[in-house]
């Protein structure tokens, strides 16, 4: 399995992204198009061989689409 290229800060909001994105049943494509981004936006991200990542405003807009609290895509502790 390839190194990620994320820290493990990085990694953990893209994984409970990806949980939540499966939960509600949108595809990688269909999130993209919910954050008005390119149609590989969250294929990159995803991939643990790109150095994408979400940044502040993604997780803002994050939780508008999937209607949280910015907060729920950060850990409870420090990693």
């Amino acid at each position: 399995m390839a190194k990620s290229l994320h820290s493990p800060i990085e990694q953990y909001v893209i994984d409970v992204v990806k949980k939540k994105r499966i939960e509600k049943g949108y595809s990688q494509k269909e999130l993209a198009y919910l954050l008005e981004k390119s149609i590989g936006f969250i294929g990159d991200i995803e991939n643990p061989n790109y150095r994408a990542k979400y940044n502040l405003n993604h997780i803002n807009e994050l939780a508008k689409v999937f209607d949280c609290s910015p907060r729920d895509f950060l850990p409870e502790v420090p990693l």
